[in-house]
């Protein structure tokens, strides 16, 4: 795929991704439904809909500011985005130790 150009403003893109980012700092590792609704309580203006936030994720991805994990217990999948300085361990709760080959303390 060839790389994303986002169509706003630089200084929208800054205060919008850094909105995502703090989000996703804050509260993440989280899924695109959990993250919109975040979004949508903070009120950030300029992100119009969950598709947008798509593209600006895919966007932030690109450029290493987030990355996307997979999380998959049994038939399951679920992909997480969190930023690079987020434990991975926080969201694993649902199936502990279903399909998993290391185990995660809670102790930290």
């Amino acid at each position: 795929m060839k790389p994303i150009e986002l169509k706003m403003p630089p200084e929208q893109t800054q205060t919008i991704t850094r909105v995502i980012f703090d989000v996703l700092k804050e509260h993440g590792p989280l899924t695109i439904a959990d993250t919109w609704q975040h979004v949508k309580e903070v009120g950030l203006r300029g992100l119009n809909s969950k598709r947008h936030m798509k593209v600006v994720l895919r966007w932030m991805r690109e450029r290493q500011k987030v990355k996307l994990l997979c999380n998959h217990v049994g038939p399951h999948k679920q992909f997480l985005y969190t930023t690079w300085f987020t434990k991975s361990g926080n969201k694993q709760t649902r199936h502990p130790g279903v399909g998993t080959s290391t185990s995660i303390s809670k102790s930290s």
